[in-house]
């Protein structure tokens, strides 16, 4: 009778990181998602054969790589930070710059949610728009709860983390049951927006931000859907490609 035990699969939404703590996640398979760019780029850079992604909490600490070869990138305010080899930009994770490289990435919300996670989680996976359906195929398979974590914006609340949530949510609603109100809101604020995700995000508060930033061309590209196979997994330190 595994089968009554299976459907008691819960699945939740994190809005922000700040709430993590409100949670059971030790059995729990936590999504981490920042759209607008890290998980995006991470899940480009691992798709296109970057042997691992190294995410830690400091532009400092980036630096303690600096000797291993490594790449080093890091993003604070949306922007590259002086020195560094690149910054979130997707654009940047190419086959030509990263295939067989390792990368140590620092940036202002998505690495701090990745260890927020790691703390505690059963095990830690990177969503974005770009492997939506390889991850929905995997969270299906596994016999575990569901935690997606939105990285937000400075612990605050975003749009674009949530949608992605919500799409998730959509995808997999008839694997799980449990929804808390979050997921709920999440779904319907995906189902409002998915026909024209761009559109819907002129209304968000990071969109201003990204306007002055000039990079409307990774918000199209970090907008696309199933360009990706790859799913990252946080082992140890580092994210690489999940061997299903």
């Amino acid at each position: 009778m595994n089968n009554t035990h299976h459907m008691s699969k819960k699945i939740e939404v994190c809005l922000t990181p700040a709430l993590i703590g409100l949670y059971d996640i030790e059995e729990s398979i936590v999504v981490v998602i920042d759209i607008l760019r890290a998980t995006s780029s991470i899940t480009y850079g691992i798709d296109n054969g970057a042997e691992a992604i190294i995410p830690v909490a400091n532009v400092e600490d980036c630096l303690n790589y600096r000797d291993s070869g490594f790449l080093l990138a890091a993003e604070r305010n949306g922007e590259v930070v002086t020195g560094y080899d690149f910054g979130n930009s997707p654009f940047s994770y190419t086959k030509e710059k990263v295939g067989g490289k390792t990368v140590v990435l620092t940036t202002t919300n998505g690495t701090k949610a990745l260890h927020l996670a790691q703390k505690r989680a059963y095990q830690v996976v990177v969503g974005s728009f770009l492997n939506l359906d390889s991850l929905c195929s995997y969270l299906k398979s596994e016999d575990k709860n569901v935690l997606l974590l939105c990285a937000g914006w400075k612990d605050q609340f975003n749009l674009e983390d949530t949608l992605f949530a919500g799409a998730v949510v959509n995808k997999l609603r008839q694997n799980f049951e449990h929804f808390d109100d979050s997921s709920v809101a999440a779904e319907d604020l995906y189902l409002l927006a998915k026909d024209d995700l761009r559109k819907y995000l002129h209304k968000s508060s990071h969109s201003h931000r990204l306007a002055q930033l000039n990079i409307e061309e990774d918000v199209v590209f970090c907008l696309q859907l199933n360009v990706c196979e790859a799913i990252p997994v946080l082992e140890g330190e580092r994210l690489v490609a999940l061997k299903k």
